[in-house]
């Protein structure tokens, strides 16, 4: 669930973005849009625990999955469940958003549930780096319910979104890296090594901090953004030196949690810009 919030409030500052270009935000559509977001979020969670059940019980961070512990015995309950979530967000975006909704809607599930947990995670170290367009389809969708036309500062989140997954994410990795070795998932520190790792980290968010300076090069969002992305971006930056120097679980732990200040913090700023200004 806590993904599936942050799918939902990722889709929320797509939405508040595309009103930069002119148009009304209404908020019963917000309502809706939530809603859909948590129910296809929820969906693709559910799938992903029906198709790793077999190497959930390998790790420590997911050995107490309900279908792992038995606490849901049937597998099938499982999979329709899942599959009925994301049919009822993709019914409901259409027939109250509108159908460019349940395109990024279902292109977001897509990526996380076939391209993801499916065809990469078990195969490549390069699963992360393609998992995380489902968070830069769930800023799309969230824009799609304002305008469906694109608008510039919704593709800037998204790509800000996109970057960002993988500084999030290899941080974690190397926390678990014994876990993901032992169940077998090639995740970048098993591959490379923690090292190597926080180098790309590092390169990365090089990557993330400058996208996000974007907006505000382009015109779309003021100072109080700009401050936000400054500090919270130099902050982020800083942990990113600190694994560079020492790549102990404590440290990869505390990046963790920076890159989720960080983006906190800078969507937090595009909400706050937009409805000031």
């Amino acid at each position: 669930m806590r993904i599936a919030f942050l799918i939902t409030f990722s889709a929320i500052v797509g939405a508040l973005s595309a009103t930069t270009s002119g148009n009304e935000i209404l908020w019963k559509n917000v309502v809706l849009l939530s809603l859909a977001m948590m129910m296809g979020s929820a969906g693709s969670g559910a799938f992903n625990h029906y198709l790793d059940r077999d190497i959930d019980e390998k790790m420590g961070r997911t050995n107490k999955r309900p279908l792992t512990t038995g606490i849901v015995t049937s597998t099938k309950s499982v999979f329709w469940m899942a599959s009925l979530l994301i049919i009822m967000a993709l019914s409901l975006s259409t027939v109250t958003l509108n159908y460019v909704v349940s395109i990024h809607l279902f292109l977001g599930a897509f990526v996380y549930v076939v391209l993801y947990t499916v065809w990469l995670k078990r195969r490549s170290w390069a699963n992360i780096l393609i998992g995380g367009l489902s968070g830069s389809f769930a800023v799309l969708a969230g824009a799609a319910s304002v305008n469906p036309e694109m608008c510039a500062l919704p593709l800037i989140l998204a790509l800000v979104m996109f970057f960002w997954t993988p500084s999030h994410f290899w941080s974690f990795a190397i926390v678990h890296k014994e876990e993901y070795r032992r169940a077998g998932v090639p995740m970048l520190p098993v591959i490379v090594g923690d090292k190597k790792t926080s180098i790309y980290i590092f390169i990365n968010t090089i990557f993330l901090v400058a996208s996000s300076f974007l907006p505000t090069y382009f015109g779309h969002l003021g100072i109080f953004y700009t401050i936000a992305a400054s500090g919270s971006g130099a902050y982020f930056i800083v942990k990113n030196i600190q694994l560079l120097r020492n790549q102990s679980s404590q440290i990869a732990w505390q990046n963790f949690k920076a890159s989720m200040y960080y983006l906190a913090i800078l969507f937090s700023a595009v909400i706050f810009d937009i409805l000031l200004s």
